[in-house]
């Protein structure tokens, strides 16, 4: 009888051990000796030892694709995460408000989240069309300038004026990467509101009974009693924008234009690999942002015991 079980359950789970091994071991194992190797896909992987790990470290410090990938991956993902953070706690906050329309509000800003992805990003090509667009037509109509967001080379709010773009255009290519992220917050939001609906009322009635108002509640009592959901988050936030690579492809015509400034590591990666042909290099790249996530991931970790509840 347990043989018969045995037999059962490993035929049961026999499909998800098939993709395991075929679909995720196998390349994982395969990209690792890729590493070490010249391949092209077309003929035999050739051993060259170290050498891809020493073009990227060339192209690091000389200011190569490589490099530009990562500084824009870094911003993208710092900025991504810090700001879905912000405002996914304020929009929770404000959501446990009780007002009419409550059930409504929080629906409106988690339907998002259902929209796909490629749908996302051409809505969002439309929306901050530098010409058409109805970002910049708000930003004139309160006597801003308008931005070049997917066709302009600017990075951030800094420096203030990039060369080729108009004075007072700031916010550029990656800024508009960062919007459409922004966009699909309604995930972190239901997370949010799940947490806030966990911390005990005692803790404001008492707040209050001592004279403490909203803002020193939400310091004091809502802040600290939402760090591990904050620290989630933030762990996940972090992997899923290294590996945001969808919306960029459309928004950069796969090329991460406008002059590399969408160019992530997630699509130079598939680029080296797929375009160029040269699988060697590309594992190489994907072992390194595997390192690094993986420490920045430790990292957090550690640090988290200090700020984390």
């Amino acid at each position: 009888m347990q043989r018969r079980e045995l037999q059962l359950g490993i035929a049961m789970i026999g499909p998800w051990l098939i993709g395991f091994f075929v679909l995720t071991l196998y390349p994982f194992c395969a990209s690792f000796y890729w590493s070490f190797c010249d391949y092209d896909l077309l003929s035999e992987p050739r051993w060259v030892g170290l050498s891809n790990y020493r073009r990227l470290a060339s192209e690091l410090a000389s200011g190569g694709p490589f490099s530009r990938a990562l500084a824009n991956t870094a911003y993208y993902a710092l900025t991504s995460v810090g700001l879905s953070v912000v405002l996914g706690i304020a929009l929770a906050v404000s959501l446990t408000w009780q007002v009419r329309g409550r059930a409504l509000y929080r629906m409106l800003c988690f339907l998002p989240t259902v929209v796909p992805t490629v749908a996302a990003a051409v809505l969002w090509m439309g929306l901050l069309d530098p010409q058409q667009g109805l970002v910049n037509g708000v930003l004139e109509s309160v006597g801003l300038s308008s931005q070049g967001w997917f066709q302009s080379t600017s990075a951030a709010a800094w420096p203030p004026a990039w060369p080729g773009d108009h004075a007072g255009r700031i916010l550029g290519s990656k800024d508009g990467l960062v919007l459409m992220s922004l966009w699909g917050i309604g995930n972190l939001l239901v997370i949010y509101l799940a947490a806030l609906a966990d911390v005990p009322k005692g803790l404001y009635e008492a707040a209050e009974l001592d004279g403490a108002g909203r803002l020193r509640q939400f310091r004091h009592i809502t802040l600290p009693m939402l760090t591990p959901v904050i620290f989630f988050n933030v762990v996940m936030g972090l992997i899923q924008s290294v590996q945001a690579f969808t919306q960029i492809y459309l928004v950069s015509d796969g090329q991460g234009d406008p002059a590399g400034s969408t160019l992530t590591l997630s699509l130079h990666l598939f680029l080296t690999a797929f375009k160029d042909l040269d699988m060697g290099y590309a594992s190489a790249m994907a072992w390194v942002l595997f390192v690094l996530v993986m420490l920045i991931t430790t990292w957090l970790f550690r640090t988290s015991r200090h700020w984390v509840i």
